[in-house]
């Protein structure tokens, strides 16, 4: 992985959010026009850039490096949910606050930074990895990730002495319905038509290429906006999110990516899943938790803090798993 492609890379992901921090001051952009660029990248602009990697015409991998890469990457996500009890003991977050720190170690922003970044660094080859990562994703934050979600609502209401609103509206929408979303259905697709090696007509890859390449200005513009409605002191005055930050965004990946890179025989595989440990904390998570009505405060800090120091993350951890 090239070092200085991931600093120029991060560079200027950080100079688009500065265009949308600066475009919602001038009034231009705001709240509304966020959410409507969320919905845009959800199910249009991310799908089409995982798909349109599936019609790329340099070499396929085998089904064999297909299976081994869902294979390493089920056992990233197992250690990460080892580590998302570990890591707030380590802390010492009191047992009723440690559900946006546990939320933040097993989501990483692998959708909105991981597909852009993986395509720009490693080429639009890796993606078919990063739909594999993102299909797993998707699967347990709507398992696992709403589980931790109610479980918090539910203790937050009982404090107030309500009734757990989330117990109640979150039940109300199957299982498998929540499963069938944009990211699921893009990844799916993604690896569909990747093994089924299906002819196309030329104006098909190339449409959603250009879809595709809108995919990081717009997700930029999205954290921008973000950033400009919250204050430094909201960001920067909290110890544990930097402890949190340093064990997440640096530690993990290179003691994760360490200790399996001697039994990945792709060194494809190995990039895609550097990256996809070290970007910043995601965003579903805190869209899920106003959802179910959990508090959503250190979530939020923590995705803008660590979204803004993985400037220096980012590239440490490339340079430090480049040896």
């Amino acid at each position: 992985m090239n070092i200085t492609v991931v600093i120029e890379q991060m560079i200027m992901i950080f100079i688009l959010i500065g265009v949308g921090l600066l475009l919602y001051k001038k009034n231009i952009l705001n709240e509304s026009s966020s959410q409507q660029l969320s919905g845009l990248i959800v199910h249009v602009t991310n799908p089409a850039l995982l798909i349109c990697s599936a019609f790329s015409d340099g070499p396929k991998m085998s089904l064999r490096e297909l299976g081994a890469a869902l294979v390493v990457f089920l056992i990233v996500y197992a250690l990460l949910i080892a580590a998302a009890f570990l890591i707030p003991r380590i802390l010492r977050v009191p047992d009723g606050e440690r559900y946006p720190y546990q939320l933040l170690t097993i989501f990483g922003n692998v959708g909105f930074i991981g597909i852009p970044l993986a395509s720009a660094v490693l080429g639009t080859e890796s993606l078919i990895f990063v739909s594999i990562y993102n299909l797993i994703y998707n699967v347990l934050i709507y398992t696992f990730g709403i589980s931790l979600l109610r479980r918090a609502a539910a203790r937050q209401a009982a404090g107030r002495g309500e009734e757990s609103r989330a117990a109640q509206e979150a039940v109300d929408t199957p299982l498998w319905r929540k499963l069938i979303n944009a990211g699921t259905i893009s990844a799916a697709a993604t690896i569909f038509f990747y093994v089924g090696d299906f002819p196309v007509p030329s104006i098909v890859p190339s449409t959603l290429t250009y879809m595709g390449q809108s995919t990081t200005l717009l997700s930029m513009l999205v954290l921008g906006i973000s950033l400009a409605q919250m204050k430094p002191k909201d960001i920067f005055t909290h110890p544990k999110l930097y402890g949190f930050i340093l064990l997440r965004q640096v530690l993990i990946p290179i003691g994760f990516v360490m200790l399996l890179r001697p039994v990945i025989d792709n060194t494809l595989v190995v990039g895609t899943l550097t990256l996809m440990l070290a970007v910043p904390a995601g965003n579903l998570p805190l869209m899920l938790s106003k959802q179910l009505h959990a508090d959503g405060e250190t979530i939020s800090q923590g995705i803008i803090l660590s979204t803004l120091l993985s400037l220096v993350t980012l590239p440490v951890v490339s340079l430090a798993l480049s040896f």
